[in-house]
């Protein structure tokens, strides 16, 4: 059955006619184009299809996109700064070599895009166990790492998290 759904995608207002069992990577990248979602496991457990909904990375692939009418949607292609430039956390992921064939990327740039929203610092523990829903096969991490403690702040060892 199709229905006809209301969300903010990337800032912008969408309409969009979607069959009540598609998933939301299905209509963000079939439906409106946006491929920086990308298409994994489709069982929620390689974090190449997060995006942020209403500021949380979830798994779009688990997520169905009748679920999001109403709600907010930002994938890779909505984070651009004002400016033009790169969001701070893809500029670190770049600058310290995060990168690599790419396919994870986006989900961990808006993982971390959410990161730095929480306005919160992270130990690289910390860090490691928020990322830990992302399958990348290529970096074995660190760059990763190193690029979130960039843009995140690194909490000091015996610092107590303040949320």
């Amino acid at each position: 059955m199709i229905k006809i759904i209301h969300l903010t995608v990337n800032g912008a207002p969408a309409e969009v006619a979607v069959d009540e069992r598609e998933s939301l990577t299905d209509m963000l990248r079939q439906r409106l184009g946006l491929t920086s979602v990308k298409k994994g496991c489709e069982a929620g457990e390689c974090g190449a299809c997060t995006v942020l909904l209403d500021g949380k990375a979830v798994n779009s692939c688990l997520y169905l996109a009748v679920w999001a009418d109403g709600h907010s949607v930002i994938t890779v292609e909505g984070i651009r700064e004002k400016n033009g430039l790169l969001h701070p956390v893809q500029q670190a992921f770049v600058d310290e070599a995060a990168i690599q064939c790419g396919f994870c990327t986006p989900g961990l740039v808006l993982t971390g895009v959410e990161l730095v929203n929480s306005g919160r610092r992270y130990t690289r523990e910390e860090l490691r166990e928020k990322i830990s829903g992302h399958l990348c096969r290529c970096t074995g991490y660190e760059n990763i790492l190193n690029a979130l403690e960039k843009v995140v702040g690194v909490k000091p060892a015996g610092e107590e998290n303040r949320t």
